[in-house]
């Protein structure tokens, strides 16, 4: 069986319980997640963070899995990823990485290797939106 167990790009609302569940094994003993969210503000916004507008490209779904099972190679975790694309408001969960492992080390270097390469080869792009109507695209990865 794959080590990566879900790699979903979705227009679905994410669900943390779901990526828990899919990690869940009876070898392992570590279980760890990272839900990133729409936050309401950032560092280059003139006023509140209001949505982000997440894009994604045709192949986006196949690179995640490739960077999911890249994170996971040589160790025994299993992963569960999603990044959910569309109009997100704040506190909407935008991306869910789930591991677990036989011990704790190889769960937390697998859950944070992902969403680092996420954030700099998933083909996802977004637009940031500002309560005074003000938008601005945000680079590659979520």
């Amino acid at each position: 069986m794959s080590a990566v167990r879900i790699a979903a790009i979705s227009t679905e609302p994410l669900d943390l319980d779901a990526h828990l569940s899919a990690v869940d094994d009876a070898a392992s003993g570590a279980q760890t997640s990272f839900v990133g969210r729409v936050r309401d503000n950032d560092p280059d916004a003139a006023t509140a963070v209001v949505a982000l507008e997440y894009s994604a490209h045709p192949d986006a779904e196949a690179a995640l899995r490739a960077l999911a099972e890249r994170a996971a190679e040589a160790t025994d975790a299993i992963v569960a990823v999603s990044h959910r694309i569309g109009r997100l408001e704040v506190g909407d969960a935008a991306v869910i990485v789930a591991v677990s492992s036989g011990h704790r080390a190889a769960a937390f270097e697998v859950c944070r290797a992902i969403i680092e390469a996420i954030k700099v080869e998933l083909p996802v792009w977004k637009r940031q939106v500002e309560a005074d109507g003000t938008t601005a695209w945000k680079g590659l990865g979520g």
